[in-house]
């Protein structure tokens, strides 16, 4: 039988602990390429791992009928055309619905208590006046979370730490999620979108994006708010409509907002106009970071094993892609 053909299209950084693993599947290829030279060479590959700096939909799927799997290290799927996956028989692997795992992994909970703290703290712009040789302690003056009301769109296993985080800063938690059954416990929990606006101090994203969430926070949204709220969003960048943000921003319809993710951001063009990364580089009130809430040693090494053991089990069940 011929050894499953392999391509690791995101090597850098990928553990030893995984590589061991997935070269024990099969002949293992680990390759930048950009998104012309994986048109030319997919399909030559049965199994394709990536993360998140491409876009794997019908243009490179129609391409190739060898390729039969799709590893992704991630809990969101917006980066893979499913529905064509799903009609042409490749089996995406993820992370979606490993709730036991996923409950182990901190990253994306830490990154947004990170971001929120060095929004309402000032810490880039303090840090910043430092290296320059300035010493303005009364100009970067910041807000306290202790007493304030935070509110969690959606409590899911990420939500649900960071209503833990608000907890212990001495927070109110609102949440509005319709569809958690996690222990509520302590927590305000609130039927409308709005009434968590309305009564929030600071919002916090973190829902999946599909059709019932995109551009979940628009204008009508913005406008429920007031000029001392504060919004994060480490889920999707399409989650909130980008040129309301801006406005709300500009007008100080809110205080300040902190991102880890914008709208296309797997797209050089898109990064190079997006209005948001335009208007933060000459406002304060805005932080971006590029989508790094998952990104640490630990959390990258945990799930990379994961998945690899996840690929392990799933080409040992299906025996037949060798044969």
């Amino acid at each position: 039988m011929k050894p499953l053909q392999i391509l690791n299209l995101e090597p850098e950084g990928y553990c030893d602990s995984a590589k061991s693993i997935i070269e024990n599947i099969g002949k293992v290829d680990y390759r930048l390429l950009n998104r012309n030279q994986l048109k030319t060479v997919l399909p030559k590959y049965d199994i394709l791992i990536v993360r998140l700096k491409h876009q794997i939909d019908k243009e490179i799927l129609e391409l190739t009928d060898r390729l039969k799997i799709i590893v992704t290290a991630t809990t969101g799927l917006d980066h893979i055309d499913l529905e064509y996956a799903t009609k042409n028989n490749v089996a995406v692997l993820s992370l979606k619905g490993e709730l036991e795992f996923l409950d182990s992994v901190q990253a994306t909970a830490e990154h947004t208590w990170a971001i929120l703290l060095s929004l309402i703290r000032n810490i880039p712009q303090a840090f910043s006046s430092v290296k320059n040789n300035t010493w303005e302690r009364d100009k970067y003056k910041g807000i306290e979370l202790h007493g304030k009301t935070l509110g969690l769109i959606g409590y899911g296993r990420i939500g649900s730490k960071i209503a833990k985080y608000g907890k212990s800063f001495g927070m109110k938690i609102n949440i509005y999620d319709p569809y958690s059954d996690r222990e509520m416990t302590g927590y305000n929990k609130l039927p409308m979108l709005s009434d968590l606006l309305i009564t929030s101090d600071i919002i916090s994203i973190h829902v999946p994006l599909d059709k019932n969430t995109q551009r979940l926070i628009g204008q009508d949204e913005l406008t429920l708010l007031s000029p001392t709220n504060i919004i994060i969003n480490t889920s999707r960048g399409e989650i909130i409509d980008e040129q309301a943000l801006v406005n709300a921003l500009k007008s100080k319809q809110i205080a300040g907002a902190a991102l880890d993710v914008i709208h296309n951001e797997r797209d050089q063009n898109s990064i190079n106009t997006n209005v948001l990364i335009e208007y933060s580089k000459t406002n304060s009130n805005l932080i971006i970071t590029p989508h790094i809430s998952g990104a640490t040693y630990e959390s990258m090494e945990k799930t990379e094993v994961f998945m690899a053991n996840k690929l392990s089990d799933f080409v040992r069940a299906e025996s037949t892609l060798s044969g």
